[in-house]
């Protein structure tokens, strides 16, 4: 990024600070994978210890605004019409492994319109941020999203449903449709990271349903800035931010790609 402002700044310190501390505990979670008993209690601790790392930062950068946070749920400050969305480990199952596919995820809402966002992956140190109407950046890098237009070259990424039979179902027909769309599909477990891959063009598209605004507030922005289009899935008057059905593309596979979905 070539100027950061000094909301940036704060996120950008508060997803550092943070991250130092989910990279130690990865490295013990690579340990705990032999026992029997597991890594999980460890990456629930983890998870907890970085999101109060963040809300801490970000308090004491702003300490009249309001949090919507995975773990902690929602604290409501004197200014609640601007909130700080907070996703500290997008990708735990992969943490919880050993993966090392994870990020953290900082969104910005102000009067209801996101204006600020940072997804952060500290073991390939990727930091992709964007500011409404400034455009979408790595580090100094200018993002923009993928100019492919043949669905046969695209590569398109999504994510699993976990809940009822219902949500899978419908999820294997989206994704059939998905395959005789464009052929070359990936399912890595971080949705952040998958839309800030749309912006940084290294896929075409994504889409999934049944996300948080945490997961999600971020990536919306950034993949705007970068010059591409988010929507939700059923075209709900909300938006993805509240339904969590997210479909998000450059722009020449939007529309098509968007028909393919809703035809099933």
């Amino acid at each position: 990024m070539v100027k950061t402002t000094p909301i940036m700044n704060t996120m950008i310190r508060a997803a550092e600070k943070a991250a130092r501390s989910l990279v130690r505990d990865f490295g013990e979670v690579e340990q705990l994978q032999v026992s029997k008993k597991g890594p999980g209690n460890f990456v629930s601790a983890a998870d907890h210890r970085a999101e109060e790392i963040i809300f801490e930062e970000l308090k004491k950068a702003r300490p009249d605004n309001s949090f919507l946070m995975e773990e902690s749920g929602e604290v409501i400050g004197k200014d609640p019409d601007t909130v700080w969305i907070i996703d500290p480990l997008d990708g735990t199952n992969n943490f919880l492994h050993g993966i090392p596919h994870w990020c953290i995820s900082i969104g910005l809402q102000e009067k209801g319109e996101l204006t600020a966002g940072l997804i952060y992956d500290p073991l390939k140190d990727e930091i992709f941020t964007a500011e409404k109407n400034q455009g979408a950046f790595m580090r100094r890098k200018r993002l923009r999203v993928s100019g492919r237009t043949d669905p046969s070259m695209a590569t398109i990424a999504t994510g699993a449903p976990r809940a009822s039979q219902a949500q899978r179902d419908q999820y294997l027909k989206e994704y059939e449709a998905a395959l005789g769309f464009a052929p070359c599909l990936r399912r890595f477990g971080a949705a952040a990271l998958d839309l800030a891959y749309v912006a940084a063009g290294r896929y075409e598209a994504f889409w999934e349903r049944d996300l948080n605004s945490w997961d999600v507030a971020a990536g919306i922005l950034i993949v705007k800035e970068a010059g591409g289009f988010v929507c939700d899935l059923n075209d709900h008057k909300d938006g993805p931010l509240k339904t969590g059905n997210i479909m998000a593309a450059n722009e020449g596979l939007f529309e098509p790609f968007k028909k393919v979905l809703k035809a099933v």
